[in-house]
Parts: structure tokens; sequence; C-alpha cells
């Protein structure tokens, strides 16, 4: 599954000081995971300010907060970027401490690999597990990237294998090139945004409507017109009397 091109409705702008008479935009979630030098911070940065910074993570474990506008919605948007400290063995992944915390944090996830390395491929399903496990209950979205699609002639992860991932899991996915096309990258953090977004919009109906009182019975509302009815035909009866 592909994500659809969605750069155009994208802005940034610096967030503002926090005012006790405005209205605060809501607050959006995202980790970014995967294995050591996939590219992740680079991803992040690119996002935030169009550069690319290059093929390292100088930012590991930095969290960026940034205002941003998605489709007309005023949102503050919070990237979590993660160390690539995961150790693959036999396919399982052992997740330290601190990137637990940050699966808890988050409200939606980006898992990233590196099309160049295998490994980093294979660090993706166990991901996506510990995702679901620290989230039982939570329909939090995921989405699959495929980075440094421009490093062709290095290759170790075809497309359909992403692809095939990304439909076993349920999940999104987009094979990008964070130094080449700044429209993917972006379509990519902006579509998990407009998912989560929708997530607390769910969340706010159900709230709402937990607390509206059930309706009155028909019965009883007819009761009444009929009560009232009976009432005033009681008050004018005296003066049709008096007239005779």
């Amino acid at each position: 599954m592909r994500l659809p091109s969605m750069s155009g409705n994208f802005l940034l702008a610096p967030i503002p000081e926090a005012s006790s008479d405005c209205h605060l935009p809501k607050d959006i979630k995202l980790a970014v995971l995967g294995s050591g030098r996939v590219g992740k911070s680079a991803m992040i940065v690119r996002f935030l300010t169009k550069r690319f910074i290059g093929d390292y993570e100088p930012n590991t474990g930095k969290l960026y907060s940034r205002l941003v506008y998605v489709e007309g919605d005023q949102l503050s948007l919070q990237i979590q970027d993660t160390p690539g400290c995961l150790q693959v063995q036999d396919s399982l992944i052992q997740v330290v401490d601190s990137l637990s915390r940050y699966v808890q944090w988050a409200e939606g996830f980006l898992l990233v690999y590196s099309i160049t390395d295998y490994d980093s491929y294979q660090s993706i399903r166990p991901l996506y597990q510990h995702i679901r496990k620290v989230h039982p209950d939570s329909r939090a979205p995921v989405i699959i990237v495929g980075n440094k699609g421009d490093l062709l002639h290095a290759r170790q992860v075809q497309t359909h294998d992403g692809l095939q991932l990304a439909n076993e899991l349920g999940s999104l996915f987009l094979e990008i090139s964070t130094s080449e096309n700044y429209d993917d990258v972006c379509d990519v953090f902006q579509h998990l945004c407009k998912e989560v977004s929708k997530l607390h919009s769910l969340g706010g109906e159900r709230r709402r409507s937990s607390i509206i009182p059930r309706p009155r019975s028909p019965n009883m509302q007819d009761l009444k017109r009929r009560f009232k009815q009976v009432l005033s035909s009681k008050v004018k009866s005296p003066s049709a009397s008096a007239l005779g």
C-alpha cells in the first residue's frame, strides 16, 4: 500500500509562546524507529527544514517540536528521534528500555529501514510487534518506510519485499530517497499526522457522547403535552360557563 501525494497541503511555522487566552493546537506525538544508520534523523531534519543533513544520525534521541498546519488544522507536532540500538538475532529484536518508553509515549510511528541493509529490513516486523504489544488496545497508525531509494546499485531489499511486509502487517508503505525527494518525505509525515488527528477526533466524539444525556422518552413528552392541554381546558371552562 502506497501513500497518496499530499505534500501540497502542508505548512510549517515556529511554535508561538503559550497564552492562556488562545486556543492551543492539538498535540501530535510521533516516533521514528529503526536500526542504526538508516537515515531516521536525516528524514526528520529534511522534513522540518527541507535541508538534507547527510547520511548520518547526529541527533539520535532528540525531540523535535514544530507548529504545523495539515489541511487547515493547526497541530503541535512532536517528533521523537530514537537510537538505532537494536540487536537483530534470528529475526528477533532486543529492545532497550529507552526505546520502549518512546513507543509508549508516541501515538503514531514511522518504521524505517534502508534498502541497502537487509538486516535493517528484518528489524521492522519485530518493531511492529513491539508497538502492538505496548499498545494492545490502540489503533496507533504505523507507516513502513524504505529509505535510501537513490542507492539502487547497493540495493539489498527489493520494493516488493517492503510492500509484502506492509500488507502482512496491515500498514502503509513508501520507498523514498531522503536526499533526493523532499515531497515523499513530507507526504509520509503529513499522512501520519492526519491519521493520528483522526484518532483524536474519534476519541473526542466518544467522550462527548458519553456526557450527553439520553433523549427523553417520546411517551413522556406526549404525556406532558396532554397534561398541559387538560390544564388549559380546565382554566377556560369557568369563563365559558360565566358567559353562558
